[in-house]
């Protein structure tokens, strides 16, 4: 094994701050096991993939692993012995970052991760997918290696925004449509998908919110995990929030919320005068017949308490009339916040929302569920509300 380079604390720290915002730790570090030791599965279509151990570790891990080495596996998703890599590594996005930040999170690797010996699992896909020397063929079909090139018709703060979603943080990896080979559907990117049996909702104009993401509420969800006009980052995108792309800087933020922003095409203006808010702050104010049927008497007694909002929208009281969970052509993100709540880690910080899996039946989740998406969204029924929430509450237990 080579010499390993010197590192200087900033780019150590860098490197810190970039691996965080790729959130490497959620697919290389095992349920309650050391950060970063591999063996997290990730479930696919046509199996499970272990996240590998890319701890310094010389034996099992990448700690023989050289600076060039570990570019390659960035770059061009091939290991340091020259087989392909399965594309559960988002490659095709690290593949657009320059060699200065991957250096740095090489940095990183090797100097503040504590190593591991553990040996990272065989992926469980069956023959001949498992033949790695297919992702030869597929990557001849689907991925284009190189670095990030700048629009020159576009802003610097455009560009920044644009290097870091298309490359470090891979939005599209969650929040793109793959095809059935596993690759991101390009004539689709941000149309959304599902993953870890979640709904990634769309990043475009697409996307069924009420009020359209604008390029500050993007900033403002990204910094804090809330939006004013948009729910919260629970399941999933909690500890992407929390864990991860919170450790930018506020200038890494405000890019990708102007990058982002410019992809759905809303203007960046305050709704809160918006004829669809005030039409839901109006529908949600108490009347003598707010609780004539079991949605609303549950919403009334449940939710309502904490989601009251009277003359406008507040920061950390969600109005559920034109929150994105209740305008999805799928009920699974509402179902799953309210059988499970909002975590300390998850939402907005010093804010919980509590767990009604224990406290509802399946009927009563759907009956809350069906009164928010058609007496406050005004939008058509979910179909089969009471499995739905059946299935989702099963899941957990298995």
């Amino acid at each position: 094994m080579a010499e390993r380079p010197q590192f200087t604390s900033e780019q150590i720290e860098k490197g810190r701050v970039l691996a965080a915002a790729g959130y490497c730790a959620e697919c290389h570090t095992p349920a309650g096991g050391a950060a970063f030791s591999g063996n997290y599965p990730i479930e696919t279509d046509y199996g499970v993939i272990y996240g590998s151990n890319i701890t310094p570790d010389p034996e099992t891990g990448i700690g023989a692993w050289s600076p060039e080495a570990f570019r390659r596996a960035m770059w061009q998703g091939v290991d340091r012995e020259g087989r392909h890599l399965f594309p559960a590594l988002p490659y095709d996005h690290f593949t657009k970052m320059t060699a200065e930040d991957v250096d740095a999170i090489y940095a990183y690797l090797m100097t503040e991760v504590k190593p591991v010996h553990s040996v990272t699992k065989a992926a469980g896909i069956p023959f001949p997918l498992n033949q790695r020397i297919l992702q030869a063929g597929w990557k001849m079909l689907f991925f284009k290696e190189g670095r990030y090139e700048n629009d020159l018709s576009k802003s610097e703060e455009w560009n920044r925004g644009a290097y870091l979603v298309e490359g470090v943080t891979h939005c599209g990896a969650c929040h793109t449509p793959r095809n059935k080979l596993g690759a991101e559907e390009a004539s689709q990117t941000f149309a959304g998908a599902h993953i870890d049996k979640w709904i990634a909702p769309a990043l475009t104009a697409a996307n069924p919110s009420a009020v359209p993401w604008s390029a500050s509420e993007f900033t403002r969800y990204l910094a804090s995990g809330a939006g004013v006009y948009h729910g919260v980052a629970a399941g999933p995108m909690g500890p992407v929030v929390h864990a991860g792309l919170r450790e930018l800087p506020e200038s890494d933020l405000k890019a990708i919320g102007i990058y982002l922003g410019d992809i759905v095409g809303a203007p960046d203006s305050d709704p809160a005068q918006s004829a669809v808010v005030q039409a839901s702050l109006a529908a949600g104010r108490p009347d003598p017949a707010y609780r004539r049927d079991q949605g609303e008497r549950l919403y009334a007694t449940a939710c309502a308490a904490c989601h009251y909002n009277a003359e406008q929208v507040l920061a950390g009281r969600p109005d559920l009339g034109i929150n994105s969970a209740t305008r999805l052509d799928d009920p699974t993100n509402l179902i799953h916040v309210m059988l499970d709540g909002v975590s300390a880690e998850e939402g907005t910080k010093g804010l919980v929302m509590p767990a009604f899996r224990h406290a509802l039946s399946d009927q009563e989740i759907a009956a809350i569920a069906a009164y928010l998406r058609d007496d406050r969204s005004k939008l058509a029924p979910w179909p089969d509300l009471d499995a739905k929430v059946a299935a989702i509450r099963a899941e957990a237990t298995q």
